[in-house]
């Protein structure tokens, strides 16, 4: 292999990533040259959930027979949605490498590079941010001299739901010893705090051969990164923010990382902006997490003996409440604006679709209705969750504080 010819990684390939728990996704693009990743740290920081379990993939079976349900995926460049779907404002997902935004009973295309992910709702509904990939010719010291690689970098994007307006908000992409050399760092998850002035992001920014990816706050208008420096189990970082509803809040759950052997344990914590103090929220198992509109629950996956579940926590105690799924197939969850719904992402047949089930909460009991699928061997991506917004004026007034967006980006 010449050196031209090197396609270097930063990541375990064939391993779970952050927002993949069933390991079905893509990993991450390869970024350094492949030699020189063994001797760097910065090797495992993407991994993020590789410890996250040993979650095998799974055949789907047919209703109570001994059969494997053979599912053909859509086209590439198509979603497939459930004519019997009738989703209030409007979901916006990723599909092989594309944004589109699902509103009732139709997707729409809105991005079309075959290179995003991760995209989030602004809570005014103005914007959606996501990450978009790109790839052109690098060059790195390695051995004592300079070699050509295929450099892979994010950038961060927004756009107007109508697809006007495109703005590059920040790059991972960044130069050393005065041009010479392109590197990269990561920025992974973008999640618009109510304001819509500040974004958590997880980055290894701004000098990734010293941080892990950890969470850090992002100023919009400036494009700079503050890291709060908030407790991890280094290498492995931090994976899935999510800001709580309401312009006072200022208060964002995230995911530490940690493992017990080969065996991920994550564990949701709580940072509070005013008060500068982090504190954890759940046992471990516990990731993904996605605050009800009006603040009072969360919903998060947790980790199952064959896979991911869907889970609904008290943010007063960190306790279980009620168990949405029991498939060991979910994970991924963004509760609906109006506050009576979950979608998220699920696998059958090696094919990830996306659902979404009623919820009804009255005091402390939880009631929940029947999975109705909302598209229909679509084949979406795994590692990026969906996101909801539903306009304030068809919002019921119990519906939430002020936010009129849900949910977080994966891994």
């Amino acid at each position: 292999m010449t050196r031209d010819d090197r396609r270097p990684a930063r990541s375990g390939a064939g391993r779970p990533g952050a927002g993949d728990p069933h390991g079905v996704g893509a990993r991450p693009a390869p970024i350094v040259p492949l030699a020189a990743a063994v001797g760097l740290v910065l090797v495992a920081v993407l991994t993020l959930s590789l410890f996250t379990g040993r979650i095998p993939f799974l055949p789907a079976k047919a209703g109570g027979g001994d059969g494997v349900v053979d599912r053909t995926p859509a086209p590439s460049n198509v979603v497939i949605v459930d004519p019997r779907s009738k989703v209030p404002g409007s979901i916006v997902y990723a599909k092989a490498g594309n944004i589109w935004i699902q509103s009732g009973s139709q997707a729409t295309q809105l991005s079309g590079s075959g290179h995003d992910s991760m995209p989030t709702w602004s809570s005014d509904g103005r914007w959606i941010y996501y990450v978009e990939t790109r790839t052109e010719r690098g060059i790195y010291p390695y051995g004592g001299a300079p070699v050509y690689y295929d450099l892979t970098y994010p950038v961060l994007v927004r756009v107007h739901p109508d697809g006007s307006g495109r703005d590059e908000v920040a790059t991972g992409k960044f130069t050393r010893s005065g041009g010479q050399y392109q590197w990269f760092y990561w920025i992974r998850q973008p999640v618009p705090d109510p304001s819509g002035k500040v974004l958590a992001v997880m980055s290894d920014g701004p000098e990734p051969t010293r941080n892990d990816v950890v969470l850090q706050l992002l100023d919009v208008a400036s494009g700079k990164m503050t890291n709060p420096g908030l407790p991890e189990n280094a290498p492995l970082g931090h994976q899935d923010p999510a800001w709580k509803p309401g312009s006072s809040a200022r208060q964002l759950l995230y995911v530490m990382d940690g493992r017990d052997g080969t065996r991920g344990r994550p564990t949701i914590w709580r940072y509070d902006l005013r008060t500068k103090k982090a504190s954890v929220l759940t046992a471990p198992g516990y990731m993904g997490p996605a605050w009800s509109p009006d603040g009072r629950w969360i919903v998060a996956t947790k980790q199952a003996s064959l896979g991911t579940d869907l889970v609904i926590i008290d943010p007063s105690t960190g306790t279980e409440v009620k168990r949405i799924t029991n498939d060991g197939h979910s994970w991924g969850a963004t509760w609906s604006p109006n506050g009576d719904a979950i979608a998220f992402l699920h696998i059958d047949g090696g094919i990830v679709d996306l659902r979404m089930i009623q919820v009804a909460i009255s005091g402390g009991a939880v009631t929940i209705g029947d999975s109705l699928a909302l598209t229909e061997s679509s084949g979406l991506d795994p590692a990026s969750r969906p996101s909801w917004y539903i306009p304030a004026d068809q919002l019921p007034p119990t519906a939430g504080p002020s936010a009129t967006a849900s949910g977080s980006a994966a891994p």
